[in-house]
């Protein structure tokens, strides 16, 4: 899968691509003004994760990368 970040129009990099079922998703820059975070998911339903939690996301995300497995 290819994935090519791109700005909004608000300055916000994005990258659209689509899932496994077909589904449009998103990674996109948030706007929160408190702190970095950004919003992540199928497109009409996106979670809003802030580096702490992409952070904790990281270790399963590459366990999966690399076994295929979460455990």
């Amino acid at each position: 899968m290819r994935m090519e970040l791109r700005k909004t129009e608000r300055g916000f990099a994005r990258c659209d691509f689509v899932d496994r079922y077909g589904f449009q998703c998103s990674i996109q820059e948030s706007s929160l003004a408190t702190e970095y975070a950004i919003w992540l998911g199928v497109t009409e339903n996106r979670m809003h994760l802030t580096q702490e939690m992409a952070e904790a996301l990281i270790p399963l995300l590459q366990k999966f990368v690399d076994t295929g497995e979460l455990s």
